[in-house]
This record gives C-alpha cells, sequence and structure tokens, in this order.
C-alpha cells in the first residue's frame, strides 16, 4: 500500500486558555496605553517596548503560565526538556485597516503570542513558506488547483480566543493581513533555552 510521508514537518503548538480572564483583562487594559512605538509596516500598528517579564507582575504572571508550555515545545525541537526563559515581551494594537508586514523573529528559539482581544476572522495570523530554497524553478499554480500541505504558500491560523496562545520556531515567517474588524491586541514574545549542548561544547544563554 502507498505512503504518503510528511518529511522533516514544523511545529506550531496551539494552546487553548492559557491565561485567564482576568490576567488578558489587565495585561490588555495596562499595556494597551504604552504601545506608542509606531510600526514602519502600517501607521495603524503600534506596539509597546521590549519588556522583561520581571519588569511589571502582570508580566510575571503571564510568564509563569506560559514558560511549562516552552518546555514541552522545546523538546519536540530539540529532542530534551530543559529550562527554558523568556527574553522579551511586547504588546501589540492592531487597529482597523493595521496590517503586520511578514517577519521572523532573531536571536530567539521559541517566539509566541497570546492573544488578548478577539480577533476578526480576515486577520488571523498568517504563516508562509521561507522565500526562496524550497521550490522548483517552476510551479504549477492556476485556478484549477488545490492547495495542501505540500504545495501551499501559506497557512492560516485557527481563530483564536482571548486568552490562547500559539508557540512555534522563531525562524517561521509571519504577518497579520489588515484588520476588518475592531482593536486587535496581543502580546508576543521570545524564548530562549538555558543551554544547548553537543557533543563536547555547549552554549548556556541568559545571565
Amino acid at each position: 500500500m502507498d505512503q504518503i510521508i510528511g518529511l522533516f514537518p514544523i511545529p506550531f503548538m496551539r494552546a487553548p486558555a492559557v491565561l485567564d480572564a482576568a490576567l488578558v483583562r489587565g495585561l490588555a487594559e495596562h499595556f494597551t496605553a504604552q504601545a506608542v512605538q509606531e510600526n514602519n509596516a502600517s501607521g495603524n500598528l503600534s506596539h509597546t517596548r521590549m519588556l522583561r517579564p520581571d519588569e511589571s507582575p502582570l508580566l510575571g504572571q503571564a510568564a509563569a503560565l506560559i514558560t511549562p508550555k516552552l518546555s514541552e515545545f522545546g523538546a519536540l525541537l530539540f529532542g530534551e526538556r530543559m529550562g527554558w526563559a523568556i527574553k522579551e515581551m511586547w504588546v501589540n494594537v492592531l487597529d482597523e485597516g493595521g496590517r503586520q508586514a511578514m517577519h521572523n523573529h532573531a536571536n530567539s528559539f521559541i517566539s509566541g503570542v497570546v492573544y488578548l482581544t478577539p480577533t476578526h476572522p480576515e486577520s488571523r495570523t498568517v504563516f508562509m513558506k521561507s522565500p526562496g530554497g524550497t521550490d522548483f524553478a517552476f510551479r504549477n499554480d492556476h485556478a484549477g488547483t488545490a492547495q495542501g500541505p505540500y504545495n501551499a504558500d501559506k497557512w492560516v491560523s485557527p481563530a483564536p480566543d482571548p486568552g490562547d496562545m500559539a508557540l512555534f520556531p522563531s525562524y517561521l515567517m509571519h504577518a497579520v493581513p489588515p484588520n476588518q474588524g475592531e482593536r486587535r491586541i496581543s502580546m508576543a514574545f521570545n524564548a530562549i533555552p538555558a543551554r544547548i549542548e553537543s557533543w563536547g561544547y555547549s552554549i548556556t544563554f541568559g545571565g
């Protein structure tokens, strides 16, 4: 019997209700006012400066709930459960018409987002193949083709509820289409492991 095997899949974790409603509300109310830094991708997108979990009790509470999930997800990436730390967190405020351009996150291994408000169906986070390097020189792309996991250029994440979290490898390209609904608030973060070891040498992060 023929068998199709998906080689080297990229993990994506969807974790519902990681933060409770009170904490979600507190984060949205407190940090929306601090989201004053403009984003060059869109005039209707702003965000806070990069924050550390120890800068606010609200961020500390969120980090304590997120970190066990990082260990679980990190075991998929590195084959071992190890200590993880959130190195920075920030809150994004996307007003109607705002969008987030395609990007990834440098200097980290796991990135994530916690949704703090409802998300319009057309403004869900979209993940894309990395540009170049994996496609054929020719493409079969027309109205009659069927999109599947092996030929699609992008994947639209499931509709999140406030408090839901998504984790993904930091190298994965992603974007947010123009927001067609009410203000969309999310909290993003980057994480690093305590150390990486490989047959006689190791790198320790943080400090």
